[in-house]
Parts: C-alpha cells; structure tokens; sequence
C-alpha cells in the first residue's frame, strides 16, 4: 500500500515550494534577455496612417522597432480563431483576421500597434513614447446592448449589425409546440456581466532562436505547451511543429485565460530570431486589463414553459453574445457548444431551443474564463426557476424538486442529448437543506430584522459538463537517482495536480509520495499533451496514469519472473512489490528497475519497466451540487454581507477531499465577484476602458466572503476508472445564482424581484430607493 491511500485529505507537496517563495515562474527565468514592450493602442476605434518609428529606433538602448509592415515582411500569419462554425442558414461564421501587429486598423483600446526591442524597459517604454502613430478615430460599438442594432458602429466593416455568428441548437419546432401548450410562461433577461479574469501571475513570455538548429524555445504560463505550440507553428511561423519548443514553468492562476496563443508570444519568437538574442516580454498589470481574454459578456432572454402541475416542458433562449473585438482562439465555442450543453441542467425538460447570437464589439476579445458557458447557462436556468415560482405560488424548493431527474433514471439523457451516467440530484439537494437549516431561516431573518438589516436565502443548484481533448498521455519513468518521474500532458496552474497524481501514482505502484516527481510543460519531454481546461485534468490525466501504471506493473511482472526465476504467471504485485505465489520471494519495484536499467546499461537483453501510454478519455463528465447562500443587506446603504455559504457537492470520487474543497472555495469567491462587485467597464462615447486598474475594477477581499462550507457526496461517475467528476470549475458555476438568488429574496419584501450582476451596494440602494418611492 502506498504512503497515503486516496480519498484521504494529504496536504499539497507543492506547497512549502511555492510558499517560501521558491517557485519558478516565467519571469524568473534567465536574465539579461533583451526587453519586448508592447506599444498599445489608446483609441477603441481608428484606422492606422503613418506610423513613424524613426526616432524611436535611435533611442539609446533601443535594439529594434516593429509593425505590421515588418510582420507581414517577414511572412508570418494569424494568431487564430479555432472553432469551426456554421450559422443557421449554413453560412460560415464571420472572419476576423488578427496578427501580432495591428493591421490598417486598431479595433479596441490596447490593440498591439508596435513591438520595441531593447536593453531595458526603461529604455522600451521611453522609446514606445517617441513613436508618432497617425490615427483616424472612427466611431466605436463597446456596448454589447446596442452593439447588434441597426445603425451602431461596426467593428468589422463585412459584418453587417457586428453579429459574427448566427447559431441555434435544439428542436425548435417541439418546443414550440410545447410552449404552445404550456399553462403558465416565465420569462426573464439576465446580464451575464463582463469580468476580467486577473490570474495573480500576469502573463509573460521569454523566447530564445537557436541559429544553428533553427528551432525556437518559448518559456510562457501557459495552460497548455501543446496547444502554444502547435499554433505558433502552423498558423503564425507555418514551420514544422518540431521547430518550436514550448516549456510552462509554475503558474500562478490561468482560469481560461491561459490557454491561447497570445500575439505577445509570437512576438518575441520573431524578435529573437531577427535580433539573435533572447527576448523577454513581462505584462503590467494595467496592460493585463487591455489585453488579457476577458470572460463572459452575455445578454440572455430565457423562457421557460410550465404544465398546470408546474412540471417543465421546454425552455428557450436567445443568448447575445459578446466576443469582443477578434474571435478568440475557442471565444465561439464558449456560448454555444459549451455553454448550451448543461441548460437542462439537473431538471427533466421534454425539449430545449437555445438560439445564440455572436456579437463584435470594440473591446478586449472574450473567450474561456473559468466554467466556461456553464457558469452563464446555470445562472439563466436558475434564475429562471426563482421567477418561476414567485410567479406560479410554488415553493422554490418543491418545484425544483418536482423537477429533478430521478436517480433512478440514470443514465438518463437530457434535452440537451447529454448522456448523464450518474446523479442523485434531490439527495444532494436534501442534504444541503439540511446542513443549512433551511426550516429555521424565518427565524435567522426575524433576528436580522431587528438590527436593521434585511435577510435573505437563495439556492442554486448546477451541472457542470467537464471536457477537453478526447486524448491525454502519461509517462512513468525510473530515473537513476531513485525516483519514479512521471511525465503528464496537463498543466498545474495552481489545482495541486503535483500532489493528486503522486497520490495516484503511488496508490497504483505501491511507492511513498516522496519519491514522485511530476513533470510537465515541456513540449520536447512528450510528443503530446491536451492541457488544463474545462476541469478535465484528473479524470484525463488520472485515466493515463492508471493505464501507464498497469503497463508498468504488467512489465516488471515479467522481469520479476527473470529475476525470481518463476513464471510469470506466478507473480502477483502488491504494495510495491512482485512476489512468487506461495513463497518469501520477492523483489521491490525500485529495485527491479535499477537492475533492469544496470542490465540495458551493460549491453544485455532486458526490458525497463519505463511505460507511455496515451488514454481516450469521455467527452464529459458531471459534476453538480447545491449551492446556499444567506446574505443580508444593509438598506441604508446597500452594502451586502454574507453571513453563510454552503456547498453540497458531487465531484465522484474525490481523489483528495483537501484539494477539492480548496477548489470550490476559489471558485465560489470568483462567483461572489462577479455577482456583487465585477464588472468590465467602458465608456460609451470614447471607448475608453474606465476598470483598467484596481483602483476601479473591485475584486472580492477577504473580508467580503464568507467562510464557505463544503460538504461532498460522492456518486462515482462509471466513464472513467477513477470515478471523478471534475471539480475545478464547480464552484464559479453555482455561486452566481446562488448570491442573487439569495439577494432578491432579501429584497423581495420591497416588492423587488430582479437585480443584475453585479449587485453593487450603489445598485442596491439606487434599487431600495426606487421601491420606496414607489
């Protein structure tokens, strides 16, 4: 048996590494590099004239200057969109070709305009202020309300309206037909609002050009080398992708934000190739608010068709999209493959009509940022049940109860023709009205009443469909030093993958923790890897190394026969070691590799017990859970406190209770962001980006969460040999609606029954004061 079993909560050993400071992330690496600052564009909207670098390019310490012109010059191509899509009308969805310099025209504040090489930032940043750029201001479209409108300004000038995808899912027929018949209709608009995804890293990059190999090395937080390199090579350099090598050292936060390919990168790979240096580019953080992707932006109509006994029939909905200036790398993905999957969400609808419509704006592109679509879908859905039952007198909780789909139907597939394996959606929703003591929350808002403050409970409960690439590899090897390496395409930006899947391996070999590295980020240790993303990594990545551990076991099986002269049908493995059936003999496995490794050395016929195997992993799994939130909200100034917050969550099985937890806390704290306090802002006149620090963007402190609560229940999901589910994104899923359900039910004895995200105590108290008034 291993050190530590699963299922137990270990403290993370990336821990004491990262906390006293010795981690390594981009920015330590090397020193002495060559500087790359990016000169951005302050206008939302102009066409590019002259643009005169002369003085700047003689500027002491100033190595080069380029544009567009030396971009083009040099042959390179197109930071990419990657999602493939068709409108309704089977019509190709809008272009928007973006390079790392901007081309005839800026499109949103921070546009890259000019890329200036030199010694120092200092002496970058002087010359980026000498460079005169000829700009045309045009008119701008930053508003995704009245961006698709006729007359608003466009951002592309062959995208007419600036809608850039027309795309629907689902039998719109039959549920127009249901709703035909439907006895009672809700309908609701929500705001999904814009946020900036602000990982505590700032994005980075350093690259190097070897002349004599021709090949690049790119060192960025990335989420995915595989992905970085890929395409840099194809789609920017169009080189074979063995010319690059990618490597991600540690990174502090990704959230989505990190998985693209950025222009900054491709940047400084071609600076290092003209200048014959090392090239090093480090954002600030102001410039993180220009350029970083941004995350949500959606405007969604939803409807929802009820039966007299308040059972669901269908629902539809017509989600305006923001995407910003360019189409991101997955940016039309997010609102509608992944997004509309999870809209039956836990809820046994008959039929399901999701219309989405892309719109461009001039502002920072969107794309994934954590949960993905899900998080938007979960919010409309539940939201839409809170009006619902105000609306038809039934109890919130029993018409979601009415509702759900029973475990007993499992596997059962939605609306949405998703295959759920696993659920017990009402015992989970039961075990969280418990915890909370939902019965006993009349008496908790007579006691607020008295102090003045107005209490208020809301529930939210989500499904989240986990995805990613439908392959992930492992590779353990046994290094000289005696430890065991294993080698893994996903990235650790934080989850604590360093500590799950040591736990992992050494469950499956027998070996304590400690002697476990985990490798990962460089693109030259394993021809593949699909990455972090859409809380795929330790269904994917734990699949692998199961696969690759059995290989290892079923190799050092025929060794250990050799060595222990027995058949190899008579050696069983156990807690690390190989032993003949029946008898005293055995071998460790740390041994039987460094003899088989000692025997290859010496020229002799034997087998190492290294091992590589590349998995097929599910589409999707499901984790959901029930979120609780009580608040209470002060009238006289509309500021919000949190008293309590609760999660009952199914994650399957959980590897590492520990890091789950940590998981949902973090997410639920982005949650409680956006719903109380985020929010991207621009001027509607200018364009100007008016949250660019945070001095105006508010982020949630300490003393604005509550101490979360989080309880699991495990339904082992039967798509992978682990039985998980996901757990990174789930917390960001259910925490929005859970936070506004649970302030509009504060607000409700005024008569209120709908608030946007972000519920700001000026917004609270704009809303009470027009109540009164009332």
């Amino acid at each position: 048996m291993a050190k530590f079993g699963l299922s137990q909560s270990v403290r993370r050993v990336e821990d004491p590494r990262l906390l006293l400071g010795h981690g390594r992330y981009t920015a330590d690496v090397g020193s002495g590099q060559a500087v790359g600052y990016v000169l951005r564009s302050p206008h939302a909207h102009a066409k590019l004239g002259a643009i005169d670098t002369t003085v700047a390019r003689t500027m002491p310490g100033v190595l080069a200057v380029y544009t567009y012109a030396d971009w083009e010059a040099l042959g390179l191509g197109e930071i990419p969109c990657a999602v493939p899509m068709k409108n309704r009308d089977g019509t190709p969805r809008a272009e928007t070709p973006r390079y790392g310099l901007a081309k005839e025209f800026v499109r949103h504040v921070g546009d890259p305009v000019a890329f200036i090489v030199a010694e120092t930032t200092e002496a970058a940043r002087d010359a980026s202020e000498a460079i005169m750029v000829d700009y045309e201001v045009m008119p701008s479209a930053t508003d995704l309300a009245t961006a698709h409108l006729p007359g608003a300004a466009l951002v592309w000038p062959n995208t007419p309206n600036n809608i850039c995808f027309d795309w629907d899912v689902g039998d719109k027929a039959a549920t127009d037909a249901l709703f035909a018949k439907a006895a009672h209709v809700t309908r609701l608009t929500v705001v999904n609002n814009r946020v900036v995804v602000n990982s505590l890293e700032a994005r980075a990059a350093l690259a190097e050009f070897d002349a004599e190999t021709g090949r690049f090395t790119l060192h960025a937080g990335t989420q995915g080398s595989w992905l970085v390199k890929n395409l840099l090579a194809s789609s920017v350099f169009k080189l074979p992708p063995d010319r690059f090598r990618v490597i991600t050292p540690d990174v502090g936060g990704g959230f989505g934000m990190k998985i693209f390919l950025y222009a900054e990168y491709a940047l400084c790979c071609m600076a290092a190739r003209e200048l014959g240096r090392p090239v090093r580019w480090i954002s600030e953080r102001t410039e993180a608010f220009l350029s970083d992707t941004q995350g949500r932006d959606n405007i969604t109509e939803g409807q929802i068709a009820l039966d007299a006994e308040g059972k669901f029939l269908a629902m539809r909905t017509t989600n305006h999209a923001g995407m910003g200036a360019y189409l991101s790398t997955f940016g039309p993905f997010i609102p509608t493959m992944a997004g509309t999957k999870v809209l039956a969400s836990v809820y046994g609808f008959q039929s399901i009509h999701a219309h989405v419509i892309g719109v461009l704006t001039n502002t920072v592109p969107v794309d994934a940022y954590r949960g993905a679509g899900r998080p938007e879908s979960n919010y409309l859905v539940e939201r839409l049940i809170d009006a619902a039952a105000r609306e038809t007198g039934i109890d919130r909780i029993e018409l979601r109860r009415r509702n759900m789909v029973p475990s007993t139907a499992m596997p059962f597939t939605s609306a949405m023709a998703q295959r759920y394996d696993s659920g017990e959606f009402s015992r989970v929703m039961d075990a969280a009205l418990a915890r909370i003591d939902w019965a006993g929350f009349p008496a908790r808002r007579a006691e607020a009443a008295t102090r003045g403050q107005k209490r208020g409970i809301g529930l939210a409960y989500y499904l989240e469909a986990t995805g990613g690439a439908p392959t992930e590899r492992a590779e353990v090897r046994f290094a000289e030093d005696g430890m065991v390496d294993v080698i893994v395409g996903t990235q650790s930006t934080g989850q604590g993958h360093e500590t799950a899947y040591s736990m992992l391996t050494a469950n499956e070999l027998g070996i304590p923790m400690d002697k476990i590295r985990i490798l990962q980020g460089d693109t030259d240790a394993a021809p593949s890897g699909g990455g972090t993303g859409g809380a795929r990594s330790l269904y994917s990545e734990g699949t692998a190394i199961m696969a690759t551990t059995a290989t290892v076991i079923e190799k050092g099986r025929q060794a250990a026969g050799e060595a222990l002269e027995a058949a190899t049908v008579d050696i069983e493995f156990d807690k690390g070691r190989f032993t003949v059936v029946g008898t005293d003999r055995f071998i460790d496995i740390i041994e039987l590799a460094a003899g088989q490794r000692a025997k290859v050395a010496a020229g002799l016929d034997a087998t190492l017990l290294d091992a590589a195997e590349v998995a097929d992993i599910p589409t999707h799994t499901f984790p959901n859970g029930c979120h609780i939130a009580e608040v209470e909200v002060d009238p006289e100034t509309g500021h919000i406190a949190i008293p309590r917050y609760l999660v009952v969550d199914d994650v399957g099985h959980a590897l590492n209770p520990l890091i789950v937890r940590g998981q949902v806390h973090g997410g639920v704290a982005q949650g409680i962001g956006q719903a109380f306090l985020e929010r991207t802002s621009y001027d509607p006149e200018s364009g100007q980006l008016l949250s660019a620090s945070f001095m105006d963007y508010a982020m949630p402190r300490a003393i604005d969460l509550p101490d979360i609560e989080v309880d699991l229940i495990e339904v082992p999901c039967d798509t992978n040999p682990l039985g998980v589910k996901g757990a990174g994104e789930a917390g960001a899923v259910g925490s929005p609606p859970a936070a506004m359900n649970a302030l509009v039910d504060a607000l409700s004895g005024d008569g209120i029954t709908h608030m946007d995200m972000p519920a700001t105590p000026e917004t609270v108290w704009k809303a009470l004061a027009l109540a009164r008034a009332a």
